[in-house]
């Protein structure tokens, strides 16, 4: 472990450096503001009993003191996710949710929390449509309280610290009370994003004070206080999750959203539950992958991309073939085709989750990947299932903020929790110092297709269909590798492209994480800008793909389990891998 003190002065330094209106369908909002130059080297972390990969260096700090102390991974997350809301508040917090894959090192079992967000009762398939029933630019779907759905992450963490916890409740608090009332400095990342988002961020009154003082955004430097929010955390360590839902905390939620153009009332909060889901799990080269089932994407969508590509040999082809990337492209096109027809919340729509990865179905679509060129046209499937498939296509996009935690415990025990507010600083409305999600967008828009019912339409107490995609990849029943990304819908290819890079290409888990983008969802090919990607670009023209070089901004932590703990951080954010 580092030294206190050295920990202190590098913290300081990394936060310092310069590590920092579509229509639904159109996804043309660039990936989240504030592509850095990394905190972490070019090697992975070592440890031998913990390990922690967080986005900030500040709460990875919070993390590594609770498992430090002889907290378990349930305990440190509740730290770092206490402290990723008040220094990287454009990504995740006490507005948002989030999902959670728990390995338990004392039985093996494996466990999936859903605290997704929900809609309101009143909620109609209307919500995000204009008087004539067409649907709403983005931006004005985003901002204000339409776009707010009921928190799940206050929930999730007092749960994950019942079943998994170790370490006094109050003790989890310290460091997020310390930061928001003695300040933080503001990074280089977050006031890029405030500096993007400043026209949105400046439309209410709290939010303008707190992020844009006198007017002008906050700066790299800054050193930012957060009274409100040291007071919601006060309230939490005292009472636990339920001035969130009903007391206090509810009642500003609820008069922010509606002050602000939404519906959610008192009694949405108040039936909210976090939910416990079956796990999804998909073969892969001898490894399970594991992962959230609906109303996630994630694991089922990084599953039929994996299963479509057992019967070619990438590890021979390696990472800088073109061949490989048309096979992973395609793959994962065809997984996303059969995503936005079949997958929405399980509670309300019937989802053929053994079907999508049945070894026959795989096999059939991975068929398709035989030739030597771009799919000229993908289409959905059609899976083994006991109910009709009478679905329409979705066109909802999926846009960042998200952060990622992966952890490792002295007791065994592994976590992977994708967290998220949805847009860089949610709908832009803040409650107890802390901002409030739009994960309501993530709905479609429209509720038909040409008369046909599409599965992720607006319904009161629905979720909405994500992305994210927290993994734990078990070799016999062990974990061996944990991960996850924020990103959008592009969480899923950075996922699939990162269990290759370990599985198939023999990549340590930093060079794994760094290795550069190459993301195709739709058809369009996406080629990560500055890096040895853009080489294939041309090649992959050549194929038949539209390809586009940009930023491709993805926040992957990575844990892998083997002789000792190895951990790797996104070099195109702020995060930072502690181990001990």
């Amino acid at each position: 472990m580092i030294a206190a003190k050295t920990l202190r002065a590098t913290l300081m330094a990394l936060c310092l450096a310069g590590a920092g209106n579509a229509q639904q369908a159109a996804d043309t909002v660039a990936p989240e503001t504030g592509k850095v130059e990394g905190a972490t080297s070019g090697n992975p972390v070592i440890s031998e009993n913990w390990m922690i990969v967080a986005a900030h260096p500040l709460a990875s700090a919070a993390g590594a003191r609770v498992l430090g102390e002889g907290g378990t991974a349930a305990d440190a997350m509740v730290a770092v996710q206490l402290v990723l809301g008040l220094v990287e508040p454009q990504s995740s917090g006490l507005g948002g949710g989030a999902f959670l894959v728990w390995y338990d090192g004392e039985t093996g079992a494996l466990t999936t929390l859903d605290a997704r967000e929900t809609a309101p009762l009143a909620a109609t398939p209307r919500l995000f449509q204009d008087a004539a029933g067409e649907p709403l630019k983005f931006f004005d779907a985003v901002v204000g309280g339409r776009s707010v759905g009921v928190p799940g992450t206050p929930m999730l963490l007092e749960e994950a610290h019942r079943r998994w916890g170790r370490a006094n409740w109050t003790s989890l608090f310290t460091d997020a009370v310390h930061h928001a009332d003695e300040g933080f400095v503001v990074s280089p990342r977050m006031a890029a994003s405030i500096s993007d988002n400043a026209e949105t961020l400046g439309r209410f009154a709290n939010t303008r004070e707190y992020f844009l003082p006198g007017g002008v955004p906050l700066q790299a430097g800054d050193l930012l206080r957060n009274p409100e929010y040291a007071a919601s955390l006060r309230a939490f360590a005292n009472d636990g999750a339920a001035p969130f839902y009903t007391g206090e905390i509810a009642g500003q939620i609820v008069q922010a959203v509606t002050g602000t153009g939404g519906v959610l009332s008192p009694v949405d909060l108040a039936l909210y539950r976090v939910k416990e889901r079956p796990a999804v799990c998909a073969p892969y080269r001898g490894y399970d992958v594991c992962g959230m089932g609906p109303p996630s994407s994630g694991a089922l969508s990084v599953g039929q991309t994996l299963g479509m590509l057992q019967g070619y040999d990438l590890g021979a082809l390696g990472p800088s073939s073109v061949e490989a990337w048309r096979l992973i492209g395609d793959a994962s096109r065809l997984a996303f085709a059969d995503r936005g027809r079949y997958i929405a919340d399980s509670d309300f729509v019937p989802v053929p989750v053994q079907g999508l990865l049945a070894d026959s179905y795989l096999a059939d679509r991975g068929a398709l990947l035989a030739g030597d060129e771009a799919l000229s046209k993908v289409t959905p499937g059609a899976p083994k299932f006991d109910h009709a498939l009478l679905w329409a296509d979705d066109a909802a996009i999926e846009l960042p903020s998200t952060s990622h935690i992966s952890i490792v415990d002295r007791y065994g025990n592994a976590l992977s929790m994708t967290t998220t507010i949805e847009n860089a600083f949610g709908a832009r409305v803040m409650a107890g110092g802390f901002l409030l999600n739009n994960e309501l967008t993530d709905f479609s828009f429209r509720s038909h297709s040409a008369g046909v019912p599409i599965a992720n339409r607006v319904e009161p107490g629905k979720r909405p269909r994500s992305s994210m995609a927290p993994t734990i990849v078990l070799k016999d029943g062990a974990p061996v590798l944990i991960l996850g990304s924020p990103g959008g819908s592009r969480i899923i290819p950075y996922v699939a492209k990162t269990v290759i890079a370990v599985l198939d290409w023999g990549l340590d888990v930093q060079a794994a994480v760094a290795l550069p983008h190459l993301v195709n969802r739709w058809g369009g090919y996406d080629v990560e800008v500055g890096t040895s990607a853009e080489t294939l670009a041309e090649p992959l023209r050549a194929l038949g793909y539209d390809v586009t070089v940009r930023d491709l901004n993805s926040g992957l932590h990575v844990i892998a389990i083997g002789d000792g703990l190895q951990g790797g951080a996104d070099p195109r954010r702020e995060g930072l891998a502690l181990g001990d």
